[in-house]
């Protein structure tokens, strides 16, 4: 599987790179896996609809 960092992450979804971290700490980034200090997101991930936003 591929993976990308949160600093691509955060290019390809139009967010900061804090939040990218947030959304993986909370578990709201599905086959997230952090390794040492470092997350890896992968390439296929979908981007987490943001809570603080009314539909």
């Amino acid at each position: 599987m591929d993976y990308m960092t949160l600093k691509e992450a955060s290019q390809k979804w139009g967010v900061s790179s804090r939040m990218i971290n947030y959304y993986c700490s909370k578990g709201r980034v599905p086959g997230a896996t952090k390794i040492a200090s470092v997350w890896l997101i992968p390439k296929d991930a979908e981007k987490p609809l943001d809570r603080r936003l009314k539909k």
